[in-house]
């Protein structure tokens, strides 16, 4: 997408000056206390850094950054392991990660942001907007005979987008897989010679997976939602986000594309398969079917495409800013975001009866709704990971973030960050 070559006025230059300063004022108010200031007991933190450790001394992962906010301070962030193992780089606080489907959290909140704004309501038909959405198809395939699509019994809302009931999927998927990567639709995962427009179009080409509404898949959604923000804010996805929540956060550090100067600080990418163990990331992509993808796209290549559904950069601290401002019911120091009500809705259960045992809001799963908490946590905690092994949880009622930052796929079945969420809550002792 061509950006226009446009003179910026003072006044524009003075709001964007306020917000800088903002954001720095933010930013510094994250202070590493002790932790038993914040309810939380020093010792058993050091849990965490043990079972990290653990897992790096078994040469399961070669680094992770791991961070725990309480009430509004870090009382725990520890970098282990190595960024790099075989250039000898120690992994570092600030060290900037792949962090994939954490993108679309991030989607989600600038989607609401314009919803915000009454640009449109959520029961919108997608078509109202992005055209080529219009009477959408579904595939049948039949137990004999050649496959087939009939249409759609309803059109695609944007409510379905953000829960990701659009009849979507990803090229993993054995029935569509293959057809999205004959039509060039793009993963966000992998070099694209595109934009997230020239891929949102293809996809519209393709027949959906079922009727939307009727059942949940994880999908491209969210990389449809990108290009409805650019459209109905006239903006490139990532100017959007930098000028609507990077920069008022003061999340310096997250990036579609990293600029030159930082690209030393991205963490190299991991395999672990169990006959060959832990292994650098191959130079070229990873083929599994249908699905490619690679560990250098957000440095090398086109850089054209901002996906929203999992495109972008971050460190641990950067998305601790984020998950605080939803902590915070949509506030960052004094600026509101999004309204205490769009959070609410964001982070309260929108399938329903869609599925009985899933919950999932608006850019965010869901804990102990339908189900029984799994681990240590709390009904309501709310949380996504990312497909190169980083995760986050906001539990409202503990007042507490939990973020893991590694680099890591395929994983051979590490849980190592579902551990390091269990033990942060083990920690409380108040």
């Amino acid at each position: 997408m061509r950006r226009p070559q446009l003179a910026v006025p003072k006044a524009s230059r003075l709001v964007v000056g306020a917000f800088v300063l903002v954001a720095i004022g933010f930013a510094q108010d994250f202070r590493s206390v002790k932790p038993e200031t914040v309810g939380l007991s020093s010792e058993r933190l050091e849990r965490i850094g043990t079972a990290v450790q653990r897992s790096i001394d078994d040469k399961r992962i070669a680094g992770a950054v791991t961070l725990v906010v309480r009430r509004g301070q870090i009382a725990w962030l520890k970098a282990q392991g190595m960024e790099d193992r075989e250039a000898g780089k120690a992994m570092r606080p600030d060290a900037i990660f792949r962090i994939c489907s954490m993108t679309k959290p991030i989607t989600s909140v600038a989607v609401m942001m314009l919803y915000e704004e009454g640009r449109f309501l959520l029961e919108d038909p997608v078509s109202k907007y992005l055209p080529e959405f219009k009477n959408p198809k579904v595939f049948v395939q039949p137990t004999t005979g050649e496959p087939y699509s009939i249409p759609a019994t309803h059109e695609i809302t944007i409510r379905d987008l953000l829960r990701h009931t659009a009849g979507f999927t990803y090229q993993w998927n054995p029935v569509l897989g293959l057809r999205y990567k004959n039509a060039n639709v793009a993963n966000g995962l992998l070099q694209y010679e595109g934009t997230i427009e020239d891929s949102v179009k293809r996809l519209a080409g393709v027949p959906l997976l079922f009727n939307p509404g009727d059942r949940w898949e994880y999908g491209l959604s969210v990389d449809v939602l990108g290009r409805l923000v650019e459209v109905i804010s006239g903006k490139p996805l990532d100017q959007f986000l930098r000028e609507r929540i990077f920069v008022p956060l003061g999340m310096k550090d997250t990036y579609f594309y990293l600029p030159n100067g930082k690209v030393d600080r991205l963490a190299t990418v991991y395999t672990y398969y169990a006959d060959k163990g832990l292994n650098r990331f191959p130079d070229t992509p990873i083929t599994e079917g249908p699905f490619s993808y690679s560990a250098d796209y957000p440095y090398r290549g086109p850089k054209k495409l901002f996906s929203g559904g999992g495109g972008l950069v971050s460190t641990a601290q950067d998305y601790m800013r984020f998950c605080q401002m939803m902590l915070d019911g949509g506030k960052a120091r004094n600026i509101q975001l999004l309204s205490r009500k769009s959070v609410e809705l964001m982070t309260h259960d929108q399938l329903g009866n869609i599925s009985s045992d899933r919950s999932f809001g608006l850019g965010f799963g869901i804990d102990g709704i339908k189900a029984p908490l799994a681990e240590l946590g709390s009904v309501g905690e709310y949380k996504w990971g990312g497909f190169y092994y980083t995760a986050f949880s906001i539990d409202p009622k503990e007042q507490m973030i939990v973020i893991f930052m590694g680099q890591l796929h395929p994983t051979g079945g590490l849980s190592l960050d579902r551990q390091v969420e269990a033990l942060a809550y083990q920690a409380i002792i108040e």
